[in-house]
């Protein structure tokens, strides 16, 4: 079982509103409604204030949170999009009736349903300002105390502002980005630390910083997409190259357009230019895989592609 809750709130009854927060929770749980094949992923129950009709309360907000975390899941996963507040207390997220912030819902709670949770993962994702400070001890700030199986991702520090761009958060823009495919790997998985690898070389070093703390045995996968390349194809790295350091020899023979092309021959050397498009493989002295094939020259396979020649080794792809 794989549950999520998706917040965005817009309206606030007394604090500043905002206006992108509600689509962003509507773009997030688009992507982790189904992955790309169209299969289930995750069961996702969405919770939007958009106006006045249908203000998120503080009680409602934070039963919610509790009724999430209740459960014995394989996934348990928190997004929020709205305003935070932090003050010497701690940080707080801000529900749509709050007057002050600091009588929002304390970070320190969800961090107690989340800890005490029975769900084998769990995932708090925060689109607001300060969020960083989620997961901070409360007796020493310089460290996060999370449970086992606990990853946490926020836009921006404790100290820092989360920035809105385009209509909506610049770090959800991301996100879904990331979960749309950009952070997956050759196996077509999106992780929570490909995630934020995604995010964090893709902001400056001056504009807002992402955070992530985590405290887990393995990334589980968030979405899978489309492999770049397909997976029997990958698993044949080790066919093609099965020791460290080797290099495939070619000759004209792989080049389907060369009088000498060999039909046994060039099914293989299409492989190969998958894995030269991917980062796995280049040619030795030469510019193109064509000409390597053409000059009869080598491949030899990358320190990515020596790592996917480990894991098609060991039976991992």
């Amino acid at each position: 079982m794989r549950k999520a809750l998706i917040v965005g709130i817009d309206h606030y009854e007394h604090i500043g509103r905002l206006s992108g927060c509600v689509n962003d929770a509507h773009a997030v749980k688009a992507m982790l409604d189904r992955h790309a094949d169209g299969s289930v992923n995750f069961g996702t129950r969405i919770v939007a204030g958009t106006g006045p009709t249908d203000v998120i309360t503080r009680v409602g907000l934070k039963q919610a949170i509790r009724e999430l975390f209740v459960g014995d899941t394989d996934v348990s996963l928190f997004y929020f999009a709205g305003h935070g507040h932090i003050e010497t207390t701690g940080g707080y997220l801000c529900a749509g009736d709050c007057k002050t912030g600091d009588d929002g819902i304390p970070l320190s709670e969800i961090m107690t349903f989340a800890n005490e949770s029975p769900a084998r993962n769990k995932i708090i994702v925060l689109d607001s300002c300060h969020s960083g400070a989620l997961g901070d001890s409360h007796t020493n700030k310089q460290i996060s105390e999370i449970a086992d199986g606990m990853t946490i991702l926020t836009a921006s520090t404790k100290d820092q502002y989360a920035v809105e761009a385009n209509g909506g958060g610049l770090f959800t823009g991301l996100l879904v980005d990331a979960l749309g495919g950009a952070a997956a790997n050759l196996v077509g998985e999106v992780t929570p630390g490909s995630v934020y690898a995604h995010v964090d070389q893709s902001l400056g070093s001056w504009s807002q910083r992402p955070v992530f703390k985590t405290n887990v045995k393995g990334f589980i996968s968030l979405r899978k997409v489309q492999s770049p390349i397909p997976p029997a194809d990958l698993r044949r790295i080790a066919e093609f190259f099965p020791q460290p350091g080797c290099e495939f020899q070619l000759d004209p023979g792989y080049e389907p357009e060369h009088p000498d092309a060999d039909p046994e021959k060039t099914p293989i050397f299409s492989i190969l230019q998958k894995y030269n498009r991917v980062n796995l493989a280049v040619p030795v002295g030469a510019q193109h895989p064509y000409h390597a094939a053409v000059e009869s020259k080598t491949m030899k396979l990358t320190a990515l592609g020596e790592h996917y020649r480990r894991l098609a080794i060991a039976g991992l792809l």
